[in-house]
């Protein structure tokens, strides 16, 4: 007899995806291209066939009175990577799915007992798919291959048969798919979390699947390095509108207050923002200062602050990019420079409206020579209006 037909790992059901819930915070998960270190640790599930083993043992003239399985342990794997873009990555590493066994008790012919346990370790190489859900929080799937290194043992009690070789040992190459969701706390530090189903050889000619739900940490290398904040144009001074004085005993006449001159003052979205992000530098903050410096004892309608992006990414996208920035400045504006939050509103309006002359930048890839060329597309423009004039 072969105890290849006492132990199977199978299928042990759907592959669940494994829900991250986190804090909302104002950081997209990475988009930049860079490597990243990683680790994960969780449960690791496998289903022991409980029937092949019965039947095995019948066939050697044995009958099982019970079989009791040990089908869960701790898994972890360690993991690297480099993300070319914000929709694809490379990624390998090491697993260890811990050990699984059986014990099948038999009472006839005789009593005794037959013990089997598998030991499953090995190295990694998938394809990552990456699905931007908001500016901090991403889906992604992942293919691949596995090359795994099965050890069993097996022993017994009584009369019970094991292989003429008790501890058969193989490695194998499979492959191996997992779903997961990822969310970035800050530009350097993210956390995961995953389900994973590996193939594997158990080293006595069967085939199964275990599969490792499991929770980790992810920490990226370096970023991008902003380029440096032009000044913003300093926006022109409105002197205070005089005041007629009309001599009595005439009549006193209505005084008109002029207006001052709506005006625009543009910032470079890259003097406020790090590539594609929406949470405000501290280097690009003094130009909103000196922009409500400049506002204090002017009379205005209201400021409308536009946020603007480049023509790269999805319509929906760019959209929330842009509102979420304009909000930024908006909040900014109103909590840290006094711009009373009744008389200030923001919008983004997409990549709509650019800088840029059609032709100017060509091709469509975000690469960097693109980046660089639609930098000027990349804008918040903060708009005044003038006040209608007061009756007095």
């Amino acid at each position: 007899m072969k105890l290849a037909r006492a132990k199977s790992v199978r299928v042990s059901g759907t592959l669940g995806l494994a829900a991250l819930a986190v804090l909302a915070s104002p950081f997209a998960m990475a988009d930049d291209t860079g490597w990243y270190v990683g680790g994960n640790v969780g449960q690791s599930r496998a289903k022991i066939d409980d029937e092949r083993i019965t039947s095995s043992l019948l066939g050697a003239g044995f009958t099982s009175t019970s079989i009791t399985d040990d089908d869960r342990d701790l898994g972890y794997k360690i993991f690297g990577g480099y993300q070319f873009n914000k929709n694809f990555a490379l990624e390998g590493g090491y697993f260890d799915l811990g050990e699984f066994g059986f014990t099948a008790t038999t009472a006839v012919p005789s009593a005794g007992t037959l013990n089997g346990n598998i030991k499953l370790r090995g190295l990694n190489l998938d394809a990552v798919g990456i699905l931007p859900i908001t500016e901090k929080f991403s889906a992604f799937g992942r293919v691949g291959v596995n090359y795994a290194q099965a050890r069993d043992n097996f022993t017994s009690t009584g009369l019970v048969p094991v292989l003429t070789n008790p501890n058969p040992s193989k490695k194998d190459t499979n492959y191996k798919v997992g779903l997961g969701l990822q969310y970035a706390v800050t530009e350097s530090l993210a956390v995961r979390a995953e389900a994973e189903r590996y193939r594997i050889d158990d080293a006595v000619g069967n085939k199964g699947d275990i599969d490792l739900f499991s929770v980790g940490l992810v920490y990226r290398f370096g970023g991008k390095t902003p380029a440096p904040a032009p000044r913003a144009a300093e926006p022109e001074r409105v002197a205070a509108a005089p005041v007629a004085v009309v001599t009595p005993p005439l009549p006193q006449p209505a005084v008109v207050i002029p207006p001052p001159v709506p005006r625009k003052v543009t910032f470079s979205a890259d003097s406020l923002f790090d590539f594609d992000k929406a949470a405000m530098k501290p280097a690009g903050k003094p130009n909103l200062d000196k922009f409500a410096a400049d506002l204090r004892g002017t009379n205005y309608d209201v400021i409308t602050v536009t946020g603007h992006t480049d023509r790269i990414g999805s319509h929906a996208y760019n959209m929330k990019l842009s509102t979420r920035r304009a909000e930024a400045v908006q909040t900014y504006l109103v909590e840290s420079a006094g711009i009373p939050a009744n008389k200030i509103t923001a919008k983004g309006v997409d990549g709509a409206d650019p800088v840029t002359k059609a032709g100017e930048c060509k091709g469509k890839k975000a690469t960097k020579e693109l980046i660089a060329c639609l930098q000027p597309d990349r804008r918040v423009e903060v708009e005044v209006s003038a006040q209608k004039p007061v009756q007095r």
